[in-house]
């Protein structure tokens, strides 16, 4: 049991927590400067005001001048937790100490409080703390339901939710819709958007903006172009989002380049505002099609426009231009952007395999924290022994950082290993893996062959069939290494 489940369920031991709660009873001078308690409608206001303001730490101070006399609470109301709660984004430590201060105060006996405190969890990376306060709920609403819903970061997860709020009986609403819509990807979740858009016309809901683009979005996803434009053109209200999802849909379809571009080109006939989500997806189609020019007419009206300073467009216009070949390209882009993140730096390296190392230093320099990916171009780009100490300083950094757990980080190191002839360090990259695919069974494979074990190579191979569903690779890899072997035995088995 949690420290703050254990609260919920003895309300009368909750004295520590309140003395973990202290910095709290700081009271700050409001208003006129006095310190007689105010209304609480005007505490709601002044909090309301500083959230609006983008002022969160104001709001907090506006909301700890006002408890007076210890925890009483008196001159405070729900709404004014819910305030609070909201402006505890990014700040996790506060947030905890405001649900100690609304279990002590009994206001999580208020459903929207309770949501409130598992949107504080959730916003702060913090989900099993939202889902155990959820699981604990005696009469959750919708809210309640869309806040862990919306909080999912598995798809799996989310679609197993959505049949359990249609099993609880959850009336959805507009924004239940379009979460659970964002998650139907693949046949499973498809077949489970196409259930959800019947009930949707049954609550009433099949003209809402938010989800009609959101229905346009999981159709173009999945490659349904025809039933996507359906939706579109029976829309009686379309606006830039609907172009934007239409567009985003059928960029990430992968083979549906012309029809992004054509409805590119229907967005401009129309006069549609044009913004960052257009750009990127229609820069993204580039990268699928290889169009080395179509991507140069889209970065000449990103400048025409002002949006190719963005960050987002900056990424894409670099990752059209790798993928297209014209690195020299990539790196302009690169050096005209204003601001950089992971995803630009990450680009960098991955297009520059050559400079990859001295990139990485110059990320690190930035205050950039590298990602799973920089780290799988990083290896991937380090190919000759005389970079075999990068190598190892990478694989250092990333023991440090805990990366080397990661599937496609072990992979990569195995390979990398198995280029500089070193099985035994494949061998212990192979085994730091947590969770090991058949891929990794098959880059050790594959080193064991091109280094000259053989034996090895078919130790290996019959441990992975005992452990993974062997595919083609894996069998291209062991013939390779008995087509090597010099033991005949390996060629017609001792069998």
């Amino acid at each position: 049991m949690t420290l703050l489940s254990y609260l919920h369920s003895n309300p009368s031991k909750s004295s520590s927590f309140q003395r973990f709660f202290s910095p709290f009873r700081i009271a700050h001078k409001l208003f006129d400067g006095s310190s007689q308690r105010h209304s609480t409608t005007s505490i709601n206001h002044s909090i309301s005001e500083s959230l609006r303001r983008n002022s969160p730490a104001q709001a907090l101070a506006i909301f700890t001048g006002n408890l007076q006399l210890g925890f009483s609470g008196r001159n405070m109301n729900e709404v004014t937790l819910c305030l609070a709660l909201k402006a505890c984004r990014g700040d996790p430590q506060r947030g905890c100490q405001i649900h100690g201060f609304s279990i002590t105060s009994g206001f999580t006996s208020f459903v929207c409080v309770s949501n409130a405190v598992m949107g504080m969890y959730r916003n702060a990376g913090r989900f099993e703390n939202a889902l155990c306060i959820f699981e604990n709920l005696v009469d959750p609403d919708v809210v309640s339901w869309n806040t862990i819903l919306s909080g999912c970061d598995d798809n799996q997860v989310a679609l197993n939710f959505v049949v359990r709020m249609k099993s609880a009986g959850v009336v959805f609403d507009a924004f239940t819709y379009s979460t659970a819509l964002s998650f139907c990807v693949g046949s499973e979740g498809f077949r489970l958007g196409l259930q959800l858009q019947s009930t949707v016309v049954k609550s009433g809901l099949e003209s809402d903006v938010v989800v009609g683009n959101s229905f346009i979005t999981m159709y173009s996803r999945d490659g349904s172009f025809r039933d996507a434009k359906r939706v579109f053109d029976e829309k009686p209200v379309k606006d830039m989002i609907s172009w934007n999802s239409l567009l985003s849909g059928l960029s990430q379809g992968g083979n549906l380049g012309f029809e992004a571009v054509v409805v590119f080109r229907e967005m401009m006939r129309e006069g549609v505002e044009l913004d960052h989500v257009s750009f990127t997806s229609v820069i993204s189609t580039c990268c699928h099609e290889n169009d080395l020019k179509l991507a140069r007419q889209i970065h000449g009206l990103c400048i025409k426009r002002g949006y190719e300073t963005l960050v987002s467009v900056g990424n894409m216009l670099m990752s059209s231009y790798w993928k297209c070949g014209v690195i020299e390209d990539a790196k302009a882009v690169f050096c005209q952007m204003s601001e950089r993140n992971v995803i630009s730096w990450t680009t960098m390296i991955s297009a520059n395999k050559d400079d990859a190392v001295s990139i990485f230093h110059k990320m690190r320099l930035d205050g950039v924290y590298p990602n799973e990916v920089t780290f799988v171009g990083l290896i991937n780009a380090v190919k000759c022994n005389e970079q075999i100490k990068e190598g190892l300083k990478i694989h250092g950094i990333c023991i440090k950082t805990g990366f080397v757990t990661k599937l496609s980080i072990g992979n990569s190191f195995i390979t990398m290993y198995a280029k500089f002839e070193a099985m035994e360090d494949a061998k212990k990259a192979f085994d730091e893996i947590n969770v090991r695919e058949i891929i990794s069974w098959n880059a050790m494979i594959s080193g064991f062959a091109q280094n000259g074990f053989s034996h090895e190579a078919l130790k290996m191979f019959l441990s992975a069939v005992a452990e993974a569903i062997p595919n083609e690779y894996t069998f291209g890899s062991v013939l390779n290494a008995i087509a090597s072997a010099e033991d005949i035995s390996l060629k017609h088995g001792p069998w």
